[in-house]
């Protein structure tokens, strides 16, 4: 049963209006919807009864849209054609032909225009509203105000008119066609310039989303000449005008270089720039991004933003709260940056230092952004020492990246600062190392340790001290300090030299004379006889002469041993011993973890350099963070040189892990004068073999 319309006619000024608050409903929501729809469907007419109830049933239907949970309970009901029909003047009645203007006139259109607004907002929905017809009557609402005298009910129908439009369009190509092709752009265009911000706005944001992705309209709104009056819109004071208008320019230029162009040309860079320093956020955002979109033109774009005066604004919005505001300025800069005629002012101005602290971000679009800006500041040499200054080196090489390209871009900006350590840059950062401050004087020998070449590491380390910097942090009170250092020795050294075990020691005095595997405890033509653990061993005078100065001593000097046919070998393994002396009559053995160390103390103990290598290459493989203290004495006991250097760079490189165990600090005062002895030999060693 439909209700009477004279019930719906508007209350008495300061009636309490319940109907309009969903909360205080008495009867299902589809009830209530069912009637409204009804009441819509039954008061198409000019009749002032009618116009009153349809007034209050858009609005009602509006008000219950604005809840998500109840919006497809409205669709499902039919109010999307009965609200598509109110948007058009109801047919006269014949008492009704000479009402002007008709009761409530704009005022049903809008209730419906924003009822169907806000059932827009569902993407499903916004094809049925289209079917359904809305959208050439939505574009009729647009001129009304070409039609009557500028009124307040005019121009906010106009405004819910195209907010409905906007809502339709958004994220849907189809619909944006259809708008330009119902001939929506150009009063859309005209709107802008309405007196009434409020429109502008409306109109503005409707032009902003079918500019969005859609080439025909973008051409259709630059060939319609709104450029002029967003231009215009962009030096306004309103807040809500200028940031609606720069994003119109935005959606234009973007992927369209010859509008960019145009809208470059009609002078909008200037006013774009002067936004940065708006009040508005959301404003200062777009208008970074579209500098961003600028800067992509030519080189001549980038200069002439810079000279603008655009850099600084952008450098404090880096430090702004907003992470939408910080990652479009990284952004700009970004763009900026990769010009050479840019670099070294962005750079001056201050940009490193929140450059830098953007890359500890969790936002992955900041963190990237953040990131290319820095690589373009990274290609101009005058940048180096600032990058160093402030700690970039070791802020780019410890960062957590969250996006492989972000990675690939950090790595590239490492080697670009790579590439430039030489010639006058690095005879500065050697002068700055000399005469700054000791912690900048650090900071400049832990970059050095990871960006020089290798033909430069003398001069930087031996002759202009850079070692005792990095070693001087090592016994450093703080843990972060110990910890740069050894990362840094642990570069330089992978840099300079590569430990193997054949050439970490000197090799034996003594020319090698192998007999052969036939030869081993063979009784032929063996001249001597070693007693071992009870067991003989029968050797060859001629082998061991060869073999070791232990053994010339032995038999060539005053030793009692010297023309003894049988020589006792006390404290030492018959398996021990046989290794040993196949080791002497082949040049070569297998050397097991479980006997390497007691086939170390033998090896040293009969002077044969070449076992001693291959026992401390067997035991190197065993070092572990448990047993790293016990092998480094083991190295020192036996003056296994190759197994101590092994030790040391395994301190340098799990120094981190180190640290959290009980007596690292005592081991690391014990090793640092090895350290140093065995840095100044490898470098100084690796410097002679690239020399000419």
């Amino acid at each position: 049963m439909e209700r009477d319309p004279d019930e719906w006619l508007p209350e008495r000024k300061g009636q309490k209006r319940k109907q309009l608050d969903q909360n205080d409903f008495h009867f299902p929501s589809q009830i209530c919807i069912s009637e409204q729809v009804s009441i819509l469907n039954s008061t198409f007419s000019s009749n002032l009864s009618h116009r009153a109830a349809a007034k209050r049933a858009t609005h009602l239907l509006a008000d219950l849209a604005k809840n998500e949970e109840v919006v497809h309970d409205i669709v499902e009901g039919g109010a999307i054609p009965a609200l598509v029909m109110h948007l058009q003047p109801p047919p006269l009645d014949q008492n009704d032909r000479f009402l002007n203007p008709l009761p409530f006139q704009h005022e049903v259109e809008k209730g419906s225009a924003f009822a169907l607004g806000l059932l827009a907002v569902k993407p499903e929905h916004q094809q049925l509203i289209v079917d359904n017809g809305a959208l050439k009557y939505l574009v009729d609402l647009l001129k009304r105000h070409d039609n009557v005298l500028t009124s307040r009910a005019v121009n906010s129908l106009i405004r819910r008119a195209a907010d409905a439009i906007t809502n339709l369009a958004h994220e849907n190509s189809t619909i944006k066609t259809r708008v330009r092709m119902e001939g929506g752009i150009p009063p859309l265009v005209d709107l802008l310039e309405v007196a009434d911000t409020k429109v502008q706005r409306a109109a503005a944001g409707a032009l902003r989303t079918l500019a969005f992705k859609n080439d025909e309209n973008k051409n259709e709104i630059v060939e319609y000449n709104a450029l002029p009056t967003l231009i215009l819109m962009l030096r306004s004071e309103d807040a809500a005008v200028h940031y609606e208008a720069v994003g119109v320019i935005g959606n234009l230029v973007h992927s369209s270089p010859n509008i960019k162009k145009e809208v470059l040309l009609a002078g909008a860079l200037q006013p774009v720039i002067r936004l940065l320093s708006s009040c508005c956020s959301e404003s200062q955002r777009e208008a970074a991004l579209l500098l961003g979109q600028f800067a992509a033109t030519d080189s001549d774009c980038k200069v002439h933003i810079v000279q603008r005066g655009a850099v600084r604004p952008l450098i404090e919005m880096l430090q702004s709260p907003d992470v939408q505001l910080k990652e479009m300025s990284a952004f700009a800069l970004g763009r900026l940056a990769q010009d050479s005629h840019n670099q070294a002012g962005i750079a001056h101005d201050g940009s490193l230092m929140p450059l830098l602290k953007l890359l500890d971000s969790k936002n992955g679009s900041l963190q990237h952004n953040a990131a290319f800006a820095l690589y373009g500041l990274a290609d101009n040499e005058d940048n180096v020492s600032d990058f160093i200054r402030v700690g970039g080196i070791q802020r780019l090489q410890e960062g957590e990246f969250i996006v492989q390209a972000t990675k690939d871009c950090v790595a590239k900006t490492l080697k670009r600062l790579e590439e430039k350590i030489s010639g006058p840059v690095l005879n500065h950062l050697l002068q700055l190392m000399r005469d700054s401050e000791k912690a900048f004087q650090r900071r400049v020998a832990l970059s050095l340790a990871h960006l020089c070449s290798v033909a430069d590491q003398r001069k930087i380390f031996i002759d202009h001290h850079g070692l005792e910097l990095l070693i001087g942090l090592l016994g450093s009170s703080s843990p972060k300090q110990q910890l740069d250092g050894a990362v840094a020795l642990w570069k330089l050294a992978n840099k300079a030299m590569t430990l193997s075990p054949i050439d970490a020691a000197p090799p034996s005095p003594t020319p090698q004379v192998y007999l052969g595997e036939q030869y081993v405890n063979n009784c032929s033509v063996s001249d001597v006889t070693f007693l071992v653990e009870g067991k003989r061993f029968y050797a060859h005078r001629i082998c061991l002469l060869a073999s070791s100065d232990a053994f010339r001593a032995m038999f060539d000097g005053g030793y009692r041993e010297k023309d003894a046919r049988d020589i006792e070998i006390p404290n030492i393994r018959w398996e021990v011993f046989e290794l040993m002396m196949r080791f002497i009559y082949t040049g070569s053995v297998d050397v097991t973890l479980h006997i390497a160390q007691d086939l170390l103390r033998a090896a040293d103990q009969y002077l044969l350099e070449g076992l001693k290598r291959l026992c401390e290459y067997t035991i190197a493989q065993d070092i572990s963070l448990e047993n790293v203290s016990s092998m480094y004495e083991l190295s020192e006991a036996f003056n296994a040189i190759s197994l101590r250097h092994t030790c040391i760079l395994f301190i340098l490189e799990q120094f981190d892990k180190l640290s959290a165990r009980q007596g690292h600090s005592l081991l690391i005062q014990r090793v640092m004068p090895e350290i140093r002895n065995y840095f100044v030999k490898a470098l100084t060693k690796t410097n002679s073999r690239i020399q000419p």
